[in-house]
């Protein structure tokens, strides 16, 4: 498997990363273990999860995912060897915010919870304006000096609020943010392409996108109205897109995928996967079938005039 490096950090990534944002929600334990054997048996290895994961769904409380994959790396077989474990700190009501007594606090939850001595990608999950970047990057800073942490990365920054990040760093002598994780999808393009990616160019940070397949729009499982009672966790997310544009790129995978004799999930995340500076899309499945799906894409290999079409059809 081709790998791609996380910005200047020692880590490299197989192009396709996965979501563990599913585990303790729509996959349970046994599922999850299943998902995880699968992703590593294919080569890839990158898993990004976050502390708040599943705090939403009806009697959690939060840790959920990092716990199965602590759980899943617990069982040995070098299983801890063959992934770069991503996870957050931030957003959850427990340990919220970027102050420096909240990122060891939280730490130190995250690294029980995962079973391992180190967290590989530690991201901000979200800015935080209230905290001195300094502050905060100091204490990743000596998390990384402890070893606790490879590297770090931050979720949801403005490119602005990104760019004062890498120049504190550089002034202070601080560990710098590797990487940056935006919402980027072929129909919400304009907020990455406009700001963060010739920053993240510009800069050599590994760009990791979530919400990749549009929470599931660019599946072609909904197409109208009548389709978003398919999915009471996802219905609601997709409607904004059932309008000419987004209809515009399904018939525009769906052209590309029949020359391929692919899915349009795959060739969505073709796509992504050539753009250049961008390292690895994340994808969530829930099940085995599914998620060797969204794995073939990475040996899809889309033709100039394919992207090019793709791009007319997503244009903003």
């Amino acid at each position: 498997m081709h790998t791609r490096p996380l910005g200047n950090s020692p880590l490299s990534v197989a192009p396709l990363a996965f979501g563990g944002n599913v585990f303790g929600w729509s996959a349970d334990e046994k599922r999850s273990f299943e998902l995880l054997d699968t992703f590593v048996d294919a080569g890839f290895n990158l898993v990004d999860t976050a502390d708040v994961y599943s705090a939403w769904v009806p009697g959690n409380r939060g840790g959920e995912s990092e716990t199965i994959i602590g759980k899943w790396l617990a069982q040995g077989g070098g299983r801890r060897d063959k992934v770069v474990i991503a996870t957050k700190v931030a957003k959850w009501a427990e340990h919220p915010g970027l102050s420096p007594m909240n990122i060891r606090q939280a730490v130190e939850g995250s690294l029980k919870r995962l079973q391992t001595d180190h967290i590989d990608l530690y991201q901000a999950h979200e800015d935080d304006a209230s905290v001195p970047l300094a502050d905060t990057l100091g204490a990743f800073g000596r998390l990384i000096e402890e070893g606790k942490v490879r590297a770090i990365g931050a979720s949801n920054y403005s490119a602005d609020r990104l760019a004062d990040a890498l120049a504190v760093s550089k002034q202070h002598h601080l560990p710098r943010y590797e990487t940056v994780q935006p919402e980027y999808n072929l129909v919400s393009r304009a907020g990455y392409e406009a700001e963060l990616e010739p920053l993240a160019r510009r800069e050599n940070l590994g760009v990791i996108p979530y919400y990749a397949l549009a929470s599931g729009f660019l599946t072609g499982k909904y197409r109208s109205e009548a389709d978003l009672a398919k999915s009471s966790a996802r219905g609601g997310a997709v409607k904004k897109f059932l309008n000419p544009k987004g209809l515009g790129v399904l018939a525009a995978l769906d052209q590309i995928a029949a020359a391929h004799q692919a899915t349009p999930a795959q060739v969505a995340l073709a796509w992504m996967m050539a753009r250049p500076g961008l390292t690895a899309p994340i994808a969530s499945a829930t099940s085995v079938e599914q998620l060797r799906e969204l794995l073939a894409a990475a040996e899809l290999k889309l033709g100039a005039e394919e992207i090019a079409t793709l791009d007319r059809a997503s244009a903003a």
